[in-house]
């Protein structure tokens, strides 16, 4: 399935997901680690599983409706608020791969997306360099054999708060 490594300086750690099914619960994993008002970098090449690990993050929160790709729709909103009556809680899943211009980010009007009472994970953060709040994590994928490797990067003081209850859970 997946195997653990730490990393020395304890803000990072990486694990070999196996295949598609090890990747989604993987996802599952993440997502008892993530908190609303997390913001969520996911970088990797093309096909490298973002999206793939945005469905088993989604199904951790018991969402079982169909998870597609925002490439073409730049955004995908998802309502956790039917799952848990007592959470007010919105995921919003982001693909700013067509970006040409870090400004396009403005004009589609999408900062108040990030607030208290969602979390946003965004692909191909970097076609809005300047624009985008600062990452709680960063999850790095590629490809490796038949599978992929990960490493996630703790960046804020949630972050490294809510990777520390993932290493803790994953022990």
């Amino acid at each position: 399935m997946y195997k653990f490594s730490h990393i020395a300086n304890d803000t990072a750690f990486s694990a070999f997901l196996s295949d598609e099914d090890a990747t989604i619960e993987f996802g599952r994993r993440l997502a008892r680690s993530l908190k609303p008002g997390m913001v969520v970098f996911l970088e990797g090449d093309l096909g490298a599983g973002k999206t793939t690990l945005t469905r088993g993050i989604l199904r951790g929160f018991d969402f079982t409706g169909r998870v597609k790709s925002p490439t073409y729709t730049l955004v995908e909103p998802y309502s956790l608020l039917g799952l848990n009556p007592d959470s007010k809680l919105y995921f919003y899943h982001f693909d700013l791969y067509r970006f040409n211009d870090p400004s396009e980010w403005e004009d589609a009007g999408f900062r108040d997306y990030f607030n208290s009472e969602s979390i946003c994970l965004i692909e191909w953060a970097d076609k809005a360099s300047g624009q985008l709040p600062t990452p709680d994590w960063i999850i790095q994928l590629q490809p490796e054999s038949t599978g992929r490797s990960i490493l996630l990067s703790a960046t804020s003081e949630l972050g490294q708060t809510c990777q520390n209850a993932l290493t803790l859970a994953a022990k």
